[in-house]
């Protein structure tokens, strides 16, 4: 690969991929190259253990796979990811389902897990991501605690703190039979999109920079536990950004080869970064975030981009509004929570109806047209709600932002659509012209000598 002047390997090989876009082609290349990896996946594939898989193609290798200690099941879906050169650890997961909700506190707990990175909301496009695993707090004394009987636990809410793309949780985790307890971070990333990037690698740093400053992903607490939905795109992409950035701050920008640390990444769990836009990002958040580091400057400098801090909720009634002119999209009320499912529930009950171990989902298609409508019916409402501030009105914003969002991926998506489809047809029309030109030939040929045997 030639070298730009002026940048470094990681931003040279990015301007080269782009300028020929080639992300496809190196992302299957990448996807090709992990197939070698034949790592077993026995307990994933049990048939006691398949209703606790959300997906039934995204399964936990079992070389890797976090196992549990107490309890009559051992299983869930999450593996844990080792970067030695990184000095990292990250328990990469599936977002809870209902009935794994005390699997995934009962792994916080024996992994003495600091922080939990959410990085999906509970909803997206009209489909259930993840099941809501924490109290909300919303009315305290009502629902600001979360028994979890099958293992033990209990999760009480602390505080919330919202910014414009995250909110930062403390969370309370009790063990019911010693009485231990344990603060809990939650850091939910509200803006990133399913199978997407977010807005901006600024935006993203900044997110890192939260996380980092918190101690979460320092080698004297637990692995922090980092989930989307299927624990794989998302997460795979911020676990790969940090790991570079800390590769480079240790030992210098043209140390790191970013496909090789996403393919050991590979090592640990399947499928990791699931899309050539998600690789991309990763590209464009590390050479950003390698410049602020060789510039002498801090990635906590981040934090000083903007004031983030909208909202901070601990139990109380008192609140602040959010800003209307933010467009950064907060999260969606979520859904009331059920209580922690056993196994033998399970099997004789479907609770909300959810079906367990289904296929990875494609991203759904949403219509412009009705994103444009919803748009202008929303712009409608906003002057009169912009003279009150209730949750139902915040709800309201938060579900047009939502909207605006989507309809910006949306844009972009069919911008690069036609893009790629105008690049087709200049490259189909000269061998059109070629057949063309052929069989004009072949026709006159044909002609003359039907002449001749006239």
């Amino acid at each position: 690969m030639s070298r730009t002047p002026g940048k470094n390997n990681i931003e040279a090989e990015f301007v080269q991929i782009d300028s020929i876009r080639a992300w496809t082609q190196l992302y299957q290349r990448i996807r090709d190259e992990s197939l070698n990896n034949d790592y077993t996946l026995i307990e994933a594939k049990k048939a006691e253990n398949k209703n606790l898989n959300r997906y039934r193609d995204v399964s936990p290798y079992d070389h890797s796979r976090v196992v549990l200690t107490k309890g009559s099941c051992n299983y869930i879906n999450a593996n844990l990811i080792t970067m030695e050169r990184a000095h990292r650890r990250y328990i990469l997961t599936q977002g809870p389902l209902p009935h794994t909700t005390g699997h995934f506190w009962l792994m916080i707990w024996e992994q003495k897990c600091k922080a939990v990175l959410m990085l999906n909301r509970i909803i997206e496009k009209n489909q259930v991501k993840c099941h809501q695993y924490w109290p909300s707090g919303t009315k305290p004394g009502v629902d600001d605690r979360l028994e979890l009987k099958d293992v033990g636990l209990v999760v009480e809410f602390v505080s919330e703190t919202e910014a414009s793309y995250y909110t930062t949780r403390v969370l309370r985790l009790i063990d019911e039979v010693t009485g231990e307890s344990r603060q809990i971070l939650q850091f939910h990333y509200t803006t990133w999109p399913d199978f997407g990037v977010p807005e901006s690698p600024t935006a993203f740093l900044n997110f890192l920079t939260v996380v980092r400053q918190s101690g979460a992903l320092d080698q004297n607490v637990g692995p922090p536990v980092v989930h989307c939905s299927a624990g794989i795109g998302r997460s795979g992409t911020f676990c790969l950004v940090d790991s570079c950035l800390v590769l480079i701050e240790e030992n210098g920008l043209d140390s790191v080869n970013v496909v090789d640390v996403l393919l050991e990444m590979r090592k640990f769990r399947m499928g990791l970064i699931q899309t050539p836009d998600q690789l991309r990002f990763s590209y464009l958040a590390i050479i950003e975030g390698a410049k602020k580091l060789i510039n002498n400057n801090p990635l906590h400098d981040y934090n000083n981009v903007e004031d983030t801090s909208l909202n901070h909720h601990d139990g109380s009634t008192e609140e602040t509004s959010a800003d209307e002119d933010d467009t950064d999209e907060p999260p969606p009320l979520p859904p009331p929570r059920g209580d922690s499912l056993t196994r033998s529930k399970l099997a004789t009950n479907n609770h909300g109806g959810f079906e367990a171990n289904k296929p990875l989902p494609v991203e759904p298609e949403v219509s412009p047209e009705q994103e444009s409508v919803e748009r202008l019916l929303d712009s409608a409402l906003q002057d009169k709600e912009a003279s009150d501030d209730t949750p139902q009105l915040r709800h309201r914003r938060h579900e047009r932002q939502e909207r605006l969002l989507r309809l910006t991926g949306r844009i972009r998506e069919i911008k690069r659509k036609q893009e790629a489809a105008e690049r087709s047809d200049q490259l189909w029309r000269p061998s059109k012209k070629r057949r063309k030109s052929n069989t004009e030939e072949a026709v006159s040929s044909c002609d003359s000598g039907s002449s001749k045997q006239q």
